[in-house]
């Protein structure tokens, strides 16, 4: 899950948490709402977790210049 996706479960369970007042039989809007806003919100750490764990390496990468001669024309 990325941070669009974690941005758009924790727009959406707001919305159903907070905007919406119909009922549904058999389902209680409101808890499915905070229930995608927690999925969110646990989502949007992990990705961020992750990108910081990923872009603090350290590690350069060079690439190795070759002068090779170009290809010949046919």
């Amino acid at each position: 899950m990325g941070i669009g996706t974690s941005l758009f479960l924790i727009a959406v369970g707001a919305i159903l948490r907070y905007a919406v007042s119909d009922t549904v039989s058999g389902v209680d809007v409101p808890t499915v709402g905070l229930i995608l806003l927690i999925v969110g919100v646990i989502g949007l750490l992990i990705s961020l977790f992750m990108l910081l764990v990923y872009n603090r390496r350290g590690t350069v990468v060079t690439r190795d210049r070759y002068d090779d001669p170009p290809p010949p024309r046919y």
